[in-house]
């Protein structure tokens, strides 16, 4: 065991271990020893449970069967599987004899976990970082690329005949004419419809049709396809041109040279759950896909738009799933706050509201749908996802109202900002995302926009808005926390998100426009010229920046199985990003003090 020590002690990242923790490493490691050629690590085999260190001779990584990278002692792999719990992307091959140490996740095996810091080393980690501007040259390409050719078919054709003319076309899709508007019928729709004796293959195929289709431009790019079809959950988009006339079909299993399809998979095994078990293993997986398309370098902000998606869809299979619950009346369940603007982060809570149709004249159903609701959060954190902890959930009486209480409040919340936590309450009101029950859902969102709001009511709103100040000083570059467990860190999400998506509201406000998030409201009210251009572009890329940032400071917990955090320490960035962020915080400061000096003038 000395041996091991001795030499795990001289590399990186397990020379900050302590002797104690380093010894408990080292008592569980297993000596293996590869001839050459020998294939190791399989690409797309199941999740690894031990990472290796080559101790003699060499490895090689192989990305597709070509070789990117060798490994040589001291060297480190299948590190990434273990800490995300997914399959590995690259193969790896012992280049001759080859020596390593297995290891079983050492996360589990020592006291402090935070010393174990694989962020910044280890050969698949950087390559994803040198590969990073391909693959976003891959995500921001026109989808015009992945066309394929289009079969057609009418209403009234039979299956079979669609099925053959798919089959002699090799398509797995086809669009169909059906009187004004076109459907689509997908292998999926045969296997599910027509295999499990649903409909005869002699019907015709309006019966297994899929109406109205979901179509995009040509000339929209493979990222926005992509988070088009997590949304929808569909796996074919008919793609149409400026006069929107259909000119192609594009499939999820071509997106796959961009390494991206498992938040469609997880959606589908979400979608087909047919238990509480199965849904909560399927949005297991949903955290280890975030560190995935993290490493794959897709932006946060898209990246949160995904994870708020399939968020939005746990919720709505678990309320299809409970179902049979007794629900006195029609009601719409609504997600609130950064989910439904979709820019989740990983340590996002999800906020939860509920609008219940009017039912006069008979028993106030709120206790029952107020209980009911409390059920189906404690199922949701089953999934993983954790209730708001400041209150905002569906089984809250300020969260959970009849339709015309909702039109009543929201009202009054506009008319009147004095009254007890309107202001608070009509920001998270603001952001909202019906996801059933949808037009009761637009509830609030229709009554913001059709209801005057009074000069009291903007005056009062600015000043909440305008609350949360970035944390800069005037002696040193950022005011810090000074005390408790994150002494001499800094809150980006609070002191750089909040200020931005804030001032973003409530320009949406003033508008009587919420839809969308804080990068869309803020172009929407530069048109409006509520801000100037460039203030609104200077908003728009510190927004990104600091969403990037507290994301990946988030992922880091992640992979440290610590408690994930916003907090970050100024002295971990490194100077270029403490300069970038110190102008930023600037920046946006100078703007709240404009827009609070002359916004009367700007609406």
């Amino acid at each position: 065991m000395q041996e091991f020590t001795d030499f795990l002690a001289k590399q990186p990242p397990f020379n900050a271990l302590s002797t104690e923790d380093l010894e408990r490493v080292c008592a569980q490691i297993e000596v293996e020893f590869f001839s050459a050629d020998t294939v190791i690590v399989a690409a797309r085999s199941p999740a690894l449970r031990h990472i290796y260190i080559v101790r003699t001779g060499s490895v090689e990584v192989l990305d597709r069967g070509n070789v990117i990278d060798q490994l040589g002692p001291g060297d480190v792999f299948g590190h990434i599987s273990v800490l995300t719990g997914m399959p590995p992307q690259y193969s790896v091959r012992a280049a001759e004899e080859t020596l390593c140490y297995r290891v079983p996740d050492p996360r589990r095996l020592i006291s402090n976990p935070s010393l174990l810091d694989f962020n910044h080393f280890g050969t698949l980690i950087t390559r994803h970082r040198l590969t990073a501007s391909a693959l976003m040259s891959d995500m921001q390409s026109s989808i015009s690329r992945f066309l394929r050719p289009i079969v057609w078919g009418n209403a009234n054709d039979s299956v079979r005949e669609i099925a053959m003319a798919m089959t002699e076309a090799e398509q797995s899709c086809a669009v169909i004419r059906a009187g004004t508007e076109l459907g689509l019928v997908t292998d999926r729709d045969f296997r599910s419809k027509v295999v499990g004796g649903l409909v005869s293959i002699d019907s015709p195929v309006h019966l297994i049709l899929s109406t109205p289709i979901i179509t995009v431009r040509s000339d929209i790019t493979l990222a926005t396809a992509f988070l088009t079809m997590v949304e929808h959950g569909f796996h074919h988009l008919v793609v149409v041109d400026e006069f929107e006339n259909p000119i192609g079909v594009v499939r999820a299993m071509d997106l796959s040279s961009v390494e991206l399809r498992n938040p469609l998979l997880i959606r589908a095994a979400i979608e087909s759950a047919k238990n509480m078990d199965e849904l909560a293993a399927a949005a297991n997986l949903l955290m280890p896909s975030l560190v995935e398309l993290h490493d794959n370098a897709i932006p946060s902000l898209h990246v949160g738009s995904l994870m708020s998606a399939i968020v939005s869809s746990i919720l709505a299979r678990i309320l299809a799933l409970t179902s049979s619950i007794s629900e006195p009346v029609d009601h719409s369940w609504l997600i609130l706050g950064s989910i439904a603007r979709g820019e989740g982060l990983p340590a996002s809570d999800v906020d939860t509201a509920i609008v219940w149709a009017d039912q006069p004249g008979e028993k106030d159903p709120a206790e029952e749908i107020r209980n009911n609701a409390k059920h189906i959060l404690d199922l949701m954190e089953r999934c993983g996802l954790q209730r708001c902890s400041n209150g905002a959930n569906a089984d809250n009486g300020l969260f959970s109202r009849s339709r015309s209480s909702w039109i009543e409040v929201s009202s009054a919340w506009l008319a009147d900002p004095t009254r007890p936590g309107a202001l608070l309450l009509s920001a998270i009101a603001a952001d909202n995302q019906p996801i059933t029950q949808i037009t009761l859902g637009r509830t609030i969102l229709e009554n913001l926009r059709t209801t005057a709001r009074s000069h009291e009511f903007l005056a009062d709103a600015l000043r909440f808005a305008l609350a949360k100040k970035p944390p800069i000083g005037f002696v040193k570059d950022f005011v810090v926390d000074h005390s408790g467990e994150n002494r001499g860190g800094l809150n980006l999400k609070e002191g750089g998100l909040t200020p931005i998506s804030s001032l973003a509201r409530w320009a949406a406000i003033a508008m009587g426009d919420v839809r969308g998030g804080t990068v869309e409201r803020l172009k929407r009210a530069a048109e409006a010229n509520i801000f100037l251009t460039e203030e609104a572009e200077i908003l728009v890329a510190a927004f990104k920046d600091i969403h990037q940032l507290v994301f990946e400071a988030e992922i880091a917990g992640i992979r440290s199985g610590l408690p994930i955090t916003p907090w970050v320490s100024p002295d971990s960035l490194d100077s270029l990003t403490r300069r970038h962020l110190r102008e930023s915080f600037r920046s946006i400061s100078t703007i709240q003090n404009r827009i609070e000096g002359d916004w009367t003038m700007r609406l």
